[in-house]
């Protein structure tokens, strides 16, 4: 068991490539991943499971189809299941996600924007 606790701050500056999220912590089945994200994602959903964004610094939008949320640091939102939608920043934003392991950023959608998985820093 390790006794240091992680520092978001000193992880985030190991990596600069946005929409390329890095795990930082395990609990049980769940994920604890960091991303930079800047500009557009892709229209996506995840049939099985809830995402959860925790902003870390900066500021981002989720758009849905028929509404979005604007989220700040130190605020956070569960897009729910099945749930389409499509993560936005006009610049940079650090992002803590929460997830199960194994789901892959762009859901079932095809995009370039898709991110190796269970990548760890």
């Amino acid at each position: 068991m390790k006794l240091k606790p992680i520092n978001f701050a000193e992880k985030l500056a190991l990596f600069s490539e946005h929409w390329s999220p890095r795990v930082i912590a395990e609990m049980n089945d769940y994920q604890f991943k960091i991303v930079k994200i800047k500009g557009e994602f892709v229209w996506h959903d995840h049939k099985d499971t809830d995402e959860v964004f925790i902003v870390l610094s900066g500021e981002m939008k989720i758009m849905f189809r028929d509404n979005e949320v604007l989220l700040g640091a130190g605020e956070m939102f569960v897009v729910e299941k099945g749930v389409e939608h499509k993560p936005f920043a006009a610049e940079e934003c650090e992002v803590l996600l929460v997830e199960p392991k194994g789901v892959v950023n762009t859901g079932d959608a095809e995009s370039s924007l898709k991110a190796e998985n269970d990548k760890w820093i």
